[in-house]
């Protein structure tokens, strides 16, 4: 693993390397003799701006290492080249960043390329909008983040956590236009999710105060 990982973080000069080796070798000695150094050259260069170190970046945002996670990203100079799929992952991870340093703006703009390079699985587009919706959310734009959560719900999200959490959040935007009926309903579908997260059934417990007293 620590092996693999080493040849991660350095594929790209070891792909120089590589170049430079078997150019000279294919001059001094002959291309064909040459022609397997050039092709592991070609294999470094090209897994690099593929794909770039977005497996030991989801290792340490897993291990809790933002800062590391951050560093690694920054090495991704070309992200516009990266596969499709490794591409809506490294947005999504940026603005998972600018989300815990509350640069809202820098979120929602990565977030927005995350979508737009597509999505490697369903549960995860409904993450996507889910991300937007929150942000939409904390900038106070109810109209898009209820849009966007109620889209996150539809496509489904990966746990019963985050459809909680959305669904709590589309409960309160509906209390504060005074759509009361919807309010109890969502926050009936939220508590029917039986997530565990503390935050959350801390929110559970706080909005029933308020559900009960709603009319209707």
């Amino acid at each position: 693993m620590k092996a693999f990982n080493f040849f991660i973080l350095y594929r790209f000069p070891i792909g120089i390397v590589l170049l430079l080796g078997g150019i000279a070798l294919g001059f001094t000695v002959g291309w064909w003799e040459a022609s397997l150094v050039l092709l592991l050259a070609v294999i470094c260069l090209v897994t690099h701006v593929l794909f770039g170190p977005m497996r030991m970046v989801q290792e340490a945002v897993e291990a809790g290492d933002l800062e590391r996670a951050n560093k690694l990203m920054n090495q991704i100079k070309w992200p516009n080249l990266l596969y499709k799929p490794i591409r809506s992952v490294y947005y999504f991870m940026q603005s998972n960043m600018a989300m815990y340093t509350n640069d809202l703006d820098k979120a929602e703009s990565t977030i927005r390329q995350s979508i737009k390079s597509g999505s490697p699985m369903k549960e995860y587009e409904g993450m996507q909008y889910f991300q937007l919706g929150n942000i939409a959310y904390q900038k106070n734009d109810l109209k898009s983040a209820d849009q966007n959560l109620k889209k996150a719900v539809r496509m489904g999200l990966p746990d019963k956590e985050n459809t909680a959490a959305a669904l709590l959040t589309l409960s309160g935007i509906a209390m504060s236009r005074r759509e009361f009926k919807s309010a109890k309903d969502y926050f009936r579908r939220a508590k029917a999710q039986k997530p565990t997260n503390d935050q959350i059934v801390s929110q559970i417990k706080e909005m029933e105060k308020h559900i009960s007293r709603l009319p209707g």
